[in-house]
């Protein structure tokens, strides 16, 4: 086989491993597959801004089960600098939140904005007692897991002045 030979079945090898390796790429990130002009961000902002309000529902409902399904298994709340990391630290804190019979606080989104991907969004959002004051502000990072499934990976809040 001379050097020209060499050549280009060295470079049709490369060319067959880039698009394996492509190819793996894009069945690994599904979120990610579709070109920013293909994504609809009205309706991925439409569906983020219900699942906060679903998300938000567990607590009027005091349904704890539904709070955790909606908390991705490798979420962080970030908690006034002492961070919950994982599912399970964010349920063993959050669950005192669900053991009275009246909602301890509420939320809801009034900004709600999706990347340009499809793949991330965040929420922003008014947080009342009881009462209906509101004494303090969320902001939570959602992921696109599946289509229409969007899970919480970051969360944190901070106090309003009154």
């Amino acid at each position: 086989m001379n050097r020209r030979d060499a050549l280009s079945s060295g470079l049709t090898s490369l060319s067959g491993l880039a698009g394996l390796t492509a190819t793996a790429a894009s069945a690994a990130t599904p979120a990610m597959q579709a070109p920013a002009s293909q994504v609809d961000v009205d309706t991925l902002r439409q569906q983020v801004s219900a699942t906060e309000t679903a998300f938000a529902r567990t607590m009027a409902e005091r349904n704890f089960e539904a709070f955790l399904s909606f908390v991705a298994d490798d979420a962080v709340f970030l908690n006034g600098g002492d961070p919950l990391r994982g599912k399970a630290a964010i349920g063993a804190h959050w669950q005192k939140f669900y053991t009275t019979p009246g909602a301890p606080f509420s939320w809801r989104p009034d900004l709600v904005e999706v990347l340009a991907s499809g793949a991330l969004a965040s929420s922003n959002g008014p947080v009342a007692n009881p009462a209906g004051k509101v004494f303090a502000r969320f902001y939570s990072t959602w992921r696109l897991e599946s289509p229409g499934v969007w899970r919480i990976v970051f969360d944190n809040g901070y106090e309003v002045c009154g």
